[in-house]
């Protein structure tokens, strides 16, 4: 039996780490969350009666280590964060605090046997780019978000700690993921609910600004493989697409494949955050999936399948 922590395991990429996970009859998985961005209804436990659920706040030491202490996990995916442009923005204190849960965890993970952690950082963490595409080794620390200064003291903490105390980790630079369970915080999941009810799309700024998106499925595989084949241990991976789209383009897009009578409105730019581009190296990811990743139409058409937690 292979004992499993996901922290945050009620939000989006998590939760569908879970179930997929959960799919090895061998793994007994335990999913904790306090519910601050997560919703309950994600959680696959009525699926799979190997995963057990625990509310519960990684910040707080008392409540987590109680957990840890029970359970004697093997491995842990630390993905329990504040997570949202907007929501990190508008509660900055909060965002710093999810230091405290990153240090319980290590600590913990150190002290009760866990053999690696595996880390959800974010692209935040290159800030403003310096080079294209975005590889594991720039990082220029410029951005001045709470939010990427978490992720960035995050990576730090892990690789302090494999080289004080020996604890393994992995870590997962996750770039803009969507699919069926996103929340309509974000991008895509936002803009498919407007289009769909026929509301005005916000575009902040001229829409100029590029990303690249990554469907969960190849998130998860991605993220799987490094697991189950002991890959990039002591190493991060870019997690994400590597096909540039603008935000304009994107809501076009979508527009176009709801038939969608949505107008976009233009918005003043974002003063901090808004990065105007954002691409991905993606070379250590293709080698975890051995495949060419989900196009954004074909993501997109399959999300439109499911929208249940969208609207």
């Amino acid at each position: 039996m292979t004992k499993i922590l996901i922290t945050g395991g009620a939000g989006f990429i998590p939760s569908c780490l879970a179930e997929k996970l959960a799919e090895k009859k061998e793994h007994q998985i335990v999913i904790v969350d306090n519910f601050l961005t997560g919703r309950i209804e994600k959680i696959p436990v009525s699926k799979h009666d190997n995963i057990k659920f625990i509310k519960c706040d990684v910040n707080n030491f008392m409540d987590i280590s109680g957990v840890f202490y029970a359970y004697q996990f093997d491995y842990v995916f630390h993905y329990a964060a504040m997570v949202g442009v907007k929501r990190t923005q508008e509660n900055p204190v909060s965002v710093l605090e999810d230091i405290g849960g990153i240090k319980n965890v290590l600590n913990l993970s150190k002290n009760t046997g866990v053999k690696r952690v595996y880390f959800s950082s974010s692209s935040e963490v290159y800030g403003e780019p310096v080079e294209f595409p975005q590889n594991e080794n720039t990082t220029p620390l410029n951005s001045r978000l709470p939010y990427a200064i978490v992720k960035n003291v995050g990576e730090s903490y892990l690789k302090s700690y494999k080289q004080e105390y020996g604890l393994d980790y992995t870590i997962f630079r996750f770039f803009n993921t969507f699919g069926p369970k996103q929340s309509k915080d974000f991008v895509v999941s936002k803009f498919i609910s407007s289009a769909l009810t026929n509301k005005d799309i916000t575009i902040y700024g001229d829409g100029k600004q590029t990303r690249t998106f990554c469907f969960i499925d190849d998130n998860i595989a991605a993220t799987t493989t490094a697991f189950y084949e002991n890959k990039f241990v002591n190493d991060v991976v870019n997690i994400g697409g590597d096909k540039e789209i603008t935000i304009l383009e994107l809501a076009q897009t979508i527009i176009r494949l709801t038939n969608s009578s949505s107008k976009i409105v233009h918005l003043p730019a974002l003063k901090d955050g808004d990065m105007t581009r954002r691409r991905p190296d993606i070379a250590k990811m293709k080698q975890l999936l051995n495949k060419e990743n989900i196009s954004l139409e074909e993501g997109l058409k399959m999300v439109l399948q499911n929208t249940k937690y969208i609207l």
